[in-house]
């Protein structure tokens, strides 16, 4: 668990290194007010970083509401939030971790080894005690990383249409069985595709639960390779976290359900 996560206690010892980079990453569906968030209050020296446009690239039918980054692109992103390498980076948000992972899952998927989620985020930092600043941090001194895609495993559509072990659909139960579809085109799930809602990762107080949890509901939807989608490859990034927690390497389909449903010749599948 220490690979993926830390603990608010923990991340006080660790500002003591000041190699330490802090990314402040809250957004939410339907909640465009993540830079106000920030400046309202946040981890004292964290950076803001803007999920739909530095976590991803621009949406299309094509390739989904959130794309992964060109690599270049991200790594001039990266520069400017002060990466350099080496350097322990932690990230955090104010829901469980479900868009920060989106930043642990791509930079360790470009090659930055010591990356961890705040376990609990923001609310879980004030709990115990923790600053708060407010207003705009000073801009840092830019970051010398460089960043190398493919460390960690992910999928396209079509090897998700033919995958011969666990696919995971880390949407709500409701979507998965297509009873409701608030943004996409058409309501279902991928055929084969297995419900496990990201929100069923977390315990009541917005912390992952324990690793022996964990392992206990993975181990409940069988075994085989493993690979996880979700609406738009944002969530499903927080369950790449939770079984990487489990100790179970999965894949990521980025494109999910949003490039999925797209494509009039993709099957749907509903119901459980």
């Amino acid at each position: 668990m220490s690979a993926v996560l830390i603990s608010p206690e923990e991340l006080r010892e660790a500002l003591a290194d000041k190699r330490l980079r802090l990314l402040d990453v809250r957004w939410a569906l339907g909640d465009p007010d993540g830079p106000q968030h920030y400046l309202a209050g946040h981890v004292p020296g964290a950076v803001f970083v803007d999920l739909e446009t530095e976590l991803a690239a621009p949406p299309s039918p094509a390739r989904g509401r959130h794309p992964l980054p060109e690599p270049a692109q991200l790594e001039k992103c990266a520069r400017s939030w002060g990466l350099c390498e080496g350097d322990p980076v932690v990230v955090y948000d104010a829901t469980g971790g479900m868009a920060a992972a989106r930043a642990w899952w791509l930079l360790r998927w470009a090659g930055v080894a010591d990356v961890r989620i705040l376990d609990g985020g923001l609310p879980a930092w004030i709990e115990a005690g923790g600053a708060v600043a407010t207003g705009a941090e000073p801009d840092p001194e830019p970051g010398d990383v460089e960043l190398h895609p493919g460390h960690l495993p992910v999928i396209d559509a079509d090897a998700a249409a033919r995958w011969k072990g666990v696919l995971l659909d880390a949407r709500a139960s409701e979507r998965f069985r297509g009873e409701v579809e608030p943004i996409d085109p058409r309501a279902g799930h991928i055929p084969g595709a297995l419900s496990a809602p990201t929100a069923d990762n977390l315990d009541a107080g917005g912390r992952f639960r324990a690793v022996a949890e964990l392992r206990d509901r993975f181990a409940g939807f069988g075994s085989g390779p493993v690979a996880v989608y979700c609406g738009s490859g944002v969530t499903a990034a927080h369950q790449v976290a939770a079984l990487a927690i489990a100790g179970v390497e999965a894949a990521l389909y980025p494109g999910s359900w949003s490039q999925w449903s797209n494509d009039p010749k993709r099957p749907v599948a509903t119901g459980s």
